[in-house]
């Protein structure tokens, strides 16, 4: 076997990134798309030249698929990947993986039933730019890492995106919608964590629809829309997340990292490449890293075709159900630790992920005609 047979399931606004990158690797063929409105599906196969277009329940019927990426709303999360589990394929799934830990574990236990795998969106972790700041991190050049920093700052998505209200709802918010990158970002770097707490609140209860086909729409806000939050890793670190909706304008850096012996900036998550910025104690300035791993462009879908090459390699991939589950149970314990004013201790756990070979990119997915063994 030389490459997986993918579905997709939600052809909507970030399915063309999606298809246009599996496109590329070798070891994917997207065969089938399906959308609970078909028109929209059909557009995508059109597009992208995916062999057809159907609905959801044909596609999770269809035995020639093995693999099924779940870009639904985040509502739709749980129930989709259970479906496409209990019809015998792996799944990949847009962030968050579910809009609470409960639904999360369901799909957990599924998984573990039918001996399948689920892998967890965001894949910026496996980019040039948090790569390159993995190898400079654990090579020492900040010592041991004592505290960061992460700040998501914007005023929300209704100015730009076409169909915004969803980011509003239960499983939305600027922590559900953005916590991912940057929490999956402190796992890939600093390792699982042990607890968390935070504050929370609800700035604007009603949002106006700016940008179009729904422009003059309103939006009923159900969801804290600025969180502060705070991290007590394993490795001793804590760190401050901040992501809101609420704000206009900031001058705050990404991520920060900050060790005994000087200070890494971690480019935006929300990003697959640099730059990488390494201040020693001793330096008068900072230093740009050169990027030591490729994918520096937009590559999500880069975990579906890892997990592509694990599932043919018998090997873990790197953009794991555990890691998904320990980002959520985070995201979840920040809501919870600030209405019950409390620190929550996290139990689900997961492994730091393997970093990527140095060096390698897409010209290395495939060597010789083998599919590349990415261990």
């Amino acid at each position: 076997m030389t490459s997986i047979n993918v579905g997709i399931i939600g052809c909507g606004n970030i399915s063309a990134i999606y298809l246009s990158n599996l496109s590329k690797f070798p070891n994917v063929h997207v065969s089938a798309c399906a959308d609970i409105d078909i028109e929209r599906a059909t557009a995508r196969a059109a597009e992208f030249n995916v062999d057809k277009a159907c609905s959801v329940e044909e596609l999770l019927q269809d035995e020639e698929i093995q693999l099924v990426v779940n870009l639904t709303i985040p509502k739709a999360h749980a129930e989709v990947c259970i479906r496409a589990l209990e019809a015998g394929k792996h799944v990949h799934v847009e962030k968050p993986l579910a809009t609470d830990t409960a639904s999360a574990r369901q799909i957990l236990d599924v998984a573990k039933a039918h001996n399948l795998r689920v892998g967890v969106a965001p894949d910026t972790f496996l980019g040039a730019g948090l790569q390159t700041t993995r190898k400079v991190l654990d090579d020492g050049w900040i010592g041991r890492p004592v505290a960061a920093t992460a700040f998501m700052m914007s005023h929300g998505h209704e100015r730009w995106h076409p169909d915004p209200a969803f980011f509003y709802q239960q499983g939305g918010g600027p922590m559900y919608d953005m916590g991912p990158y940057y929490l999956t970002a402190f796992v890939h770097l600093l390792g699982p964590a042990n607890r968390v707490t935070a504050s929370t609140q609800m700035s604007f209860a009603e949002r106006t629809i700016l940008s179009e086909p729904k422009r003059g729409e309103k939006i009923q806000v159900e969801v804290p829309t600025h969180i502060a939050g705070i991290v007590d890793f394993e490795c001793g670190a804590v760190a401050t997340l901040v992501t809101s909706f609420d704000v206009w304008h900031a001058e705050l850096p990404r991520i920060e990292i900050y060790g005994t012996e000087g200070t890494i900036s971690v480019p935006d998550p929300n990003t697959f490449g640099g730059p990488v910025r390494v201040r020693r104690y001793d330096a008068n300035e900072w230093t740009e890293m050169p990027l030591t791993h490729g994918f520096s462009e937009n590559s999500r879908g880069l975990a579906v075709a890892d997990m592509a090459d694990a599932i043919m390699q018998d090997r873990p991939h790197r953009a794991s159900l555990e890691q998904g589950l320990h980002v959520l149970e985070m995201m979840e314990g920040f809501h919870t630790a600030s209405t019950e004013n409390r620190h929550v201790e996290l139990a689900h756990q997961c492994q730091r992920p393997e970093p990527l070979p140095v060096g390698f990119s897409l010209d290395q997915f495939f060597s010789s005609g083998k599919v590349a063994i990415l261990s």
